[in-house]
Order: structure tokens, then sequence, then C-alpha cells
């Protein structure tokens, strides 16, 4: 626990005022990121950027599955609540659309798509696997590189992308995964871009298998609330 070394009760007045004024900041200075789920979602596509994104200690930051209903069911069986709708999303710092075979109606849906309002301009946005195909729909990857699951390439590519056969490609704002693990490098992407290269860092190290990759040390996990839940 830290003290305070105070001398006189103005000093003490002075130090809570300091210390309600930087709460209230932190308050104030809140970081959305959503992940966009439906109905039929891949499991993996949604839940490990979920833990990864709520391993970040930085103010205000805050992770949300958002979709266009309250509650949604995986590819594996799994419903799961929704904390927030797709307007919930055009208005996050940042925003990642998941993958799944469900996505295959959706994007069939105008009213879905068109709810979906994205701006790179003021947003990191990132896909993983089909959820490129999203970001082609809203125009955010016209003549650009992009990835996406094998699957999903020649599609993809008939959308006037360059589709490229890599894990992660960023260009500017708008980044895009393919393969389930690929959503390390795109969720440690958006970490950096929000929180810095250093949360980025202890995220990812954190889930490195022990001896590989970035390795692994002893310091506590940078969410205590994921620390004690563990």
């Amino acid at each position: 626990m830290s003290r305070v070394h105070a001398h006189g009760a103005g000093s003490t007045s002075s130090h809570r005022w300091l210390a309600a004024r930087d709460h209230a900041r932190a308050s104030d200075a809140r970081m959305e990121i959503a992940i966009v789920a439906f109905d039929g979602f891949t499991d993996v596509d949604v839940f490990l950027p979920w833990d990864l994104l709520n391993r970040v200690d930085a103010p205000g930051w805050r992770v949300r599955i958002v979709a266009d209903a309250t509650t949604v069911t995986s590819i594996a069986g799994l419903p799961i609540a929704t904390h927030g709708t797709l307007d919930d999303a055009s208005r996050a710092d940042a925003v990642v659309i998941a993958s799944g075979p469900g996505l295959r109606a959706k994007l069939l849906e105008p009213a879905w798509l068109d709810a979906l309002a994205l701006d790179p301009s003021r947003q990191r946005i990132g896909s993983m696997c089909s959820g490129a195909l999203v970001l082609a729909a809203k125009g955010l990857l016209r003549g650009a590189r992009a990835t996406t699951y094998p699957t999903q390439r020649e599609r993809l590519a008939a959308m006037d992308v360059d589709v490229v056969e890599e894990p992660f490609v960023q260009q500017g704002h708008v980044a895009t995964a393919a393969g389930c693990l690929a959503a390390l490098d795109l969720v440690g992407w958006i970490i950096e871009e929000l929180a810095g290269a250093e949360q980025r860092e202890i995220v990812l190290r954190s889930v490195q298998p022990v001896g590989r990759g970035l390795g692994f040390d002893a310091r506590p996990l940078p969410s205590r609330q994921y620390a004690v839940a563990r």
C-alpha cells in the first residue's frame, strides 16, 4: 500500500483532491474495444481476442462483445449474452470482426451491414479470417492487400482486394488476420496502437508457450481481476 507523508491538514486535503482528480480523469478516458459476433461465430475467433484484450491494464479500457441480438450462439453450440449493439461498435475505438459460418447470412443482410458504421479515420479496425469479407463489403479493402481464411480467398479477391497468403496484413488503421492463432498478431497490433508497446509485450508474454517466441517471465498479469480470477 502506498503511503502519503502529509505535513498538515492542508497537504492531506491536497493529496485527496489530486487523487480524486486522477480518478476522474481515468474514468473519463475510456477506451472502448468491440468484438462483433453473430449466430454461428467460430468460438476461438471471439474468445481468444476477448481473453487477450481483457489482459490490458490501461485507464478506462473496456472490451465488449456486440451483436444485433442480446444472445448469440457459437458454431460449437455455446450461447453467450452480448454486451451491446452494432451501434456500440460504430462508436468504439477499435473493432474486431469475428469469423464463422454464420457470417454468410449476415453478408446478405443490408440492414446488418448498414448498422455496422466503421470509420478508419478514428478507429482501429480488424477482422479474423472470413471477417475480412465484411470489411470488403464496407469498402475498406478496395484495392488493398488483405488476408483471409483459405476457403474465402477467391471470394475476397472478387471484391477488388489484393489477397495474400499471410497470417496478418495491416495497412493504415485497417488490418486482417487469417488463421485462429493469428489473433495474437491482430490483437497485439490493437493493443500497441491504443495502449502502447509495453502493454502489447506483457499481454503476449502471458500466453506464449514457455521457452518459445517472446518467452515468459514471472511478472504478474497486467489485469489484477484476471490474475485473481485465474
